[in-house]
């Protein structure tokens, strides 16, 4: 711990130095210096301070199931991990490797019923997704915050509970991509990853620190993770008892520690954050399982997964776990501000 802090007092100069470079950049984009295009769509961004999973995708999901209901949204990524450039339509033929594995996962559940895209410049992005379909009314922005080439009309920050962006520093003393002052442009903030169990005391300390950073009206939203039952990767539910556990996401200790309450957990496997898994990957994955064991992934890694465990023919002892954000006691608040917001 020791030798972990005086590494931080180490680098603490240089993120005085990038929180200074990101002021800079954020005061040509306040003052009108550099400009912003303005997209064709109603547009929601939804993105965070800090680097790593602070729970974007299901936010994002939970926001087309709620804004497909009377309106026609699309999803607009930069596709981060892709192996290609510019912009592409996500369709059946995408791949993890073509426009991005949370891209993909849309696609993969929303199929037909949304329009997903990825784009490095959003509001090149924007103005073909209009071009192509022009019925899409609301405009979905993907880990955008920092994005502002694009104007938006709702900008939603994530905090994640465990790691509380008021506590943090810029990179690389920190995890954040920009100073705390960013949460001012924020009109909503949404805390995820709180415990279920959370007290209002707790809630009303956590709104005191965000809103030292944040304006005040800005409201402040509490959700928790909620898993489903798992499914095989064919689409069908599927009975656990042994698992291996395999994830390639930013932040996996909630999903390991969910599932070692639930699970006889017999290996854990981690990989880095969208990592792009391969044969090799794949055969040492199939050397641990026996008759009883499933190898049991997060959504995100079921999307790269499957067509390597499909071509192997060991695509029925694979199985994912769907993974819902709940708003639970601000659902109707949260659902209430959002469709208001967007009328």
């Amino acid at each position: 711990m020791a030798e972990h802090n005086w590494i931080k007092v180490i680098l603490t100069p240089f993120s005085w130095v990038y929180g200074l470079i990101t002021l800079l950049r954020n005061f040509l984009y306040d003052t009108g210096i550099s400009t912003s295009g303005k997209s064709p769509q109603f547009t929601i961004s939804v993105g965070n301070l800090t680097v790593g999973g602070t729970g974007k995708t299901p936010v994002v999901e939970y926001l087309t199931k709620l804004l497909s209901q009377n309106n026609q949204p699309a999803i607009l990524s930069r596709g981060y991990g892709r192996k290609t450039k510019g912009l592409l339509f996500a369709d059946n033929s995408s791949t993890a490797s073509d426009i991005g594995d949370e891209p993909l996962q849309y696609f993969s559940k929303f199929g037909k019923n949304i329009v997903v895209a990825v784009c490095e410049k959003r509001i090149n992005g924007a103005i073909a997704i209009k071009e192509r379909y022009p019925e899409r009314n609301i405009l979905l922005l993907d880990d955008a915050y920092q994005h502002r080439g694009i104007q938006r009309d709702v900008n939603i920050l994530l905090n994640d509970y465990n790691r509380p962006f008021y506590e943090d520093l810029p990179f690389p003393a920190g995890r954040l991509r920009e100073t705390r002052s960013g949460a001012s442009r924020a009109d909503g903030i949404i805390v995820t990853k709180s415990p279920d169990n959370l007290s209002e005391n707790e809630k009303d300390k956590i709104r005191k620190s965000i809103r030292v950073y944040s304006r005040p009206e800005t409201p402040v939203f509490f959700t928790s993770i909620c898993y489903s039952n798992p499914f095989g990767y064919d689409g069908a539910p599927v009975l656990l008892k042994k698992v291996i556990i395999v994830a390639g996401i930013a932040n996996p200790q909630p999903f390991t520690a969910y599932l070692r309450s639930r699970y006889d957990v017999i290996e854990e496997i981690i990989f880095p954050d969208h990592h792009n898994y391969t044969h090799t990957d794949l055969e040492h994955l199939i050397k641990y399982i026996k008759n009883d064991t499933f190898v049991l992934t997060t959504e995100k890694d079921m999307v790269k997964l499957k067509p390597l465990a499909a071509q192997s023919g060991v695509m029925d002892r694979f199985a994912y776990l769907p993974m819902e954000m709940n708003f639970g006691a601000d659902t109707e608040t949260f659902n209430q501000w959002i469709t208001q917001n967007t009328l």
